[in-house]
């Protein structure tokens, strides 16, 4: 809260004076050679400004159980210590308890106004990380971070929502349920901001250095010439992370930023998820990729017989399924329900489904 002490000057602070606490308690000479001309910071330090906003931040901490991560714990995500990484914060506050340095991490990204053809290859992606111990990271936009947030769920992976904002809000609220999923199935919410930020859009660009920081390797599955995906993409870049891309249509909108740096050889191009375990060197743990036909067996006489129609069917709604079902729509709504919930099939814009894998 010192003004106009970013997150690489707190860095530097703390490798010239070891700590906070040694900080605030430095003479006022000392500070004054330490600051030169920014006296504001000194007299800061001196006053205890920050002092009543910090006490009323910790009171929101402790009655929300968030969890704060300094730069110097053992628990706080050391990818974001990395070097090259010096603009990441100092510290993190964090709901969940997903573990934040885990062996294996990938982070998604892509265009909030995803095609249902980037949504089905979000899923088919993520579905073949079952078993293989990756966390998930994305920031919990619209479009290629829900699925992606999704498909984690879906496979029993962690998965964790880079936010722009404080934790005391959530953006966008269509997400709401989509979040407390995750919470309630061992994800987590991580965000930088304090309690009270104001939203505003400068905000985002400066979470996605995070995203891009936390993981072994960014994956952008639909991002047109500009963008949040992009954005990350290139931070993924300069922080020397293995940055993957999509390849699309050329006339596609929201495959020219794939496209693009794929071709300018940022990006390597990327088909599944085994294309990603070769480029890294990753052994799979789990001899089948996804769950394949392993749910199958539970699916009982009707959902076998809803099955059987998604099946034939790239894209079918409602509608036609009564048709050939003879169904009545109440019944195939909640037997739709259920083979989602047993990540057998999912629903598309428009109402439509198809199945899985």
């Amino acid at each position: 809260m010192l003004p106009g002490v970013g997150c690489q000057t707190q860095r530097q602070l703390l490798d010239i004076v070891g700590s906070a606490k040694e900080l605030f308690e430095m003479s006022e000479k000392g500070l004054n050679e330490l600051f030169g001309t920014h006296k504001e910071i000194v007299r800061a330090i001196k006053n205890r400004t920050p002092f009543p906003l910090v006490e009323k931040e910790l009171a929101f901490i402790e009655k929300n159980h968030i969890h704060v991560y300094f730069c110097q714990d053992n628990d706080y995500p050391q990818r974001l210590n990395l070097p090259g990484c010096e603009d990441n914060p100092v510290i993190i506050y964090a709901l969940g308890n997903t573990n934040l340095n885990p062996e294996r991490a990938v982070s998604i990204v892509g265009t909030r106004k995803a095609t249902p053809q980037g949504i089905d290859l979000t899923h088919r992606l993520v579905t073949g990380f079952y078993g293989e111990g990756i966390t998930v990271f994305s920031g919990l936009a619209l479009g290629i971070d829900a699925a992606s947030h999704t498909a984690a769920l879906n496979n029993g992976l962690p998965t964790v929502g880079v936010l722009g904002h404080g934790l005391d809000q959530l953006y966008p609220p269509l997400n709401r349920n989509l979040a407390k999923r995750m919470l309630s199935e061992g994800g987590a919410l991580l965000t930088e901001r304090m309690s009270g930020t104001a939203l505003s859009p400068r905000l985002f660009p400066a979470r996605n250095r995070i995203i891009a920081a936390l993981s072994d390797a960014t994956i952008v599955v639909e991002a047109s010439k500009t963008g949040g995906a992009l954005i990350t993409a290139n931070i993924a870049s300069s922080y020397h992370r293995e940055l993957f891309a999509f390849p699309g249509r050329v006339d596609d909108k929201y495959s020219e930023g794939c496209n693009a740096i794929i071709a300018s050889c940022k990006a390597m191009l990327i088909r599944n998820a085994d294309d990603l375990f070769v480029s890294l060197g990753w052994e799979r743990k789990n001899v089948i990729a996804g769950k394949q036909t392993s749910l199958f067996p539970e699916l009982n006489k009707e959902e076998r017989t809803i099955y059987d129609i998604l099946e034939k069917h790239p894209e079918i709604g409602m509608d036609s399924i009564r048709e050939l079902s003879d169904l009545p729509l109440p019944k195939i709504a909640t037997i739709l329900l259920n083979l989602e919930l047993k990540n057998v099939c999912r629903c598309l814009p428009g109402k439509l489904y198809k199945v899985i894998g």
